[in-house]
């Protein structure tokens, strides 16, 4: 262990390791603040179930549109740096919000200013998640590629712990402190990241030329299939011939260059900032859109948009249960977050060791009947099922909450897999960043579906009587993309051989 963590300190450097590791653990400890904004909407501004859930759809929007972030960094440098300048931005955006809201009663206890300033939080959160994606896919290149995977499962175990220890805390902070203190006690965490981003170096672009590179429209067209005709099931499995075709791009390269060579054009060097700003935002616009409308591309991450549109989230209406009608305390629901977040790591084991050669289609039909499974516990802790047999309602919303998490991570890891399997070279980081936006974009669309359902059924603060029909309604749901699942391709596996 310890002579891993030398190789990682010698390949990497101490301070880049900090700094991703820190960026990432604060990620997950976002969950110690989170806890404070469901009781401030519930208790302080005493919102309705699908009230809360709107404001936290419309809080979490900007990690819908990661893409936006990736190109910006990607294309506009600050200074001749890409990174760096984007990470103190995004840490600035992720600080002031909850300073203002610790420090500011009015931005409080008004739904506007909390909306907005929720927002912006989110907005400097998902950037830095872009940007923090960007910086490990550059320092895992070339001679230190054999690390990308250490590097990676690092990070996420500093995700999962910082996930851990703030839901852990964030109940106890519940029953011993203000909701103002604790959202001021978070804001060490971006003072801290804040500081370490001068300790990473961002290497220089060496001046306005070296803008990035993205693939033309022929070279996407060679990357994603010769032809419509291209069978999209077997597509994933063919990855031979890659030599002959870079050949045949570099053929065609030297023969265009052979053509246009009496043709003027403006040196680079020479062109205005602006301008090439804006070719290459165009370029890589243009080029994220001519991959993502190839159908392997399309129809896979069509499923997964349609899985989280078309089952509502009703979790705020759980939560407000939870609280009120069953009386648990703060604490107690925090412990819930860890037992869900333990339930997200043995997911991610189970999946690795046992599922991985197991078609995805099949994986994901399991994850769809095991979530509507978990709905059904919740019928039964909702009807009060659970006393008749002698079970706890603790113990009903820890299975519930592990189970969940855990089944949602067997549906998240095939994601993962298809996202990496289905991006083309040379524009892996913006296209994968696109699939997480498709993903998160459609949990922002079911969340508010849930809350329209939830008013729909007057499901309020002391009136959970239709809670139950809402469950089965979920449970209805839950089912409809397993019809769907004739857009993954068919022989897809989780392993990197398929």
């Amino acid at each position: 262990m310890l002579q891993w963590l030398k190789q990682l300190k010698t390949a990497f450097g101490v301070a880049f390791l900090w700094l991703i590791w820190l960026i990432y653990f604060t990620q997950g400890f976002r969950s110690f603040v989170w806890t404070a904004v469901s009781y401030q909407l519930k208790d302080r501004l005493e919102l309705s179930p699908s009230a809360s859930q709107f404001i936290s759809s419309v809080a979490f929007f900007p990690w819908s549109i990661k893409p936006l972030y990736g190109i910006l960094s990607d294309c506009i440098p600050i200074k001749g740096r890409k990174r760096i300048p984007y990470l103190v931005i995004s840490t600035v955006m992720s600080l002031v919000p909850w300073l203002m809201l610790g420090l500011n009663a009015t931005t409080r206890s008004t739904i506007w200013h909390l909306t907005i300033l929720l927002t912006v939080q989110n907005l400097g959160s998902a950037m830095a998640d872009v940007v923090v994606d960007a910086m490990i896919a550059e320092a895992t290149r070339f001679e230190r590629a054999s690390f990308a995977g250490d590097l990676q499962s690092t990070s996420w175990l500093a995700m999962a712990l910082g996930g851990i220890c703030g839901s852990l805390l964030g109940g106890y902070a519940l029953t011993n402190l203000e909701i103002d203190r604790i959202f001021l006690l978070f804001t060490l965490l971006p003072v801290i990241q804040l500081l370490s981003c001068g300790l990473v170096e961002d290497h220089s672009l060496g001046g306005t030329s070296s803008l990035p590179c993205f693939p033309n429209s022929s070279d996407l067209h060679l990357m994603n299939g010769k032809s419509a005709n291209v069978d999209e099931d077997s597509l994933l499995a063919k990855k031979s011939n890659v030599t002959t075709l870079r050949r045949k791009r570099s053929l065609k390269t030297s023969k265009r260059s052979v053509v246009v060579s009496g043709k003027p054009e403006i040196p680079e060097k020479e062109k205005p900032l602006a301008l090439q700003w804006f070719q290459s935002l165009k370029m890589a616009t243009y080029s994220l859109c001519r991959a993502f409308r190839q159908p392997i591309i399309l129809r896979p991450m069509a499923w997964f948009f349609m899985a989280n549109v078309t089952v509502p989230n009703l979790s705020t209406a759980m939560f407000y249960y939870q609280a009120e009608f069953l009386n648990l305390e703060a604490s107690f629901l925090g412990t819930a977050g860890v037992i869900g977040w333990l339930g997200l790591m043995l997911g991610t084991f189970i999946y690795n060791q046992y599922l991985k050669a197991i078609k995805l289609r099949r994986i994901l039909m399991i994850s769809q009947i095991g979530l509507a499974i978990s709905s059904l516990l919740d019928i039964v802790l909702v009807s009060r099922g659970n006393v008749a047999f002698g079970i706890s309602d603790k113990t009903m919303v820890l299975f519930g909450s592990a189970l969940s998490d855990a089944i949602n991570q067997f549906k998240f890891m095939p994601f993962l897999i298809l996202s990496g399997q289905l991006c083309p070279p040379g524009i892996e980081g913006t296209l994968f960043a696109l699939f997480m936006s498709i993903n998160n974009f459609g949990s922002t669309i079911g969340s508010f579906v849930g809350g329209w359902l939830a008013s729909f059924l007057n499901i309020s603060s002391g009136s959970f009587d239709n809670l139950l029909l809402g469950i089965a309604v979920r449970v209805f749901c839950t089912f409809i993309p397993v019809a769907l699942l004739f857009l993954i391709p068919k022989d897809a596996t989780g392993l990197a051989a398929a």
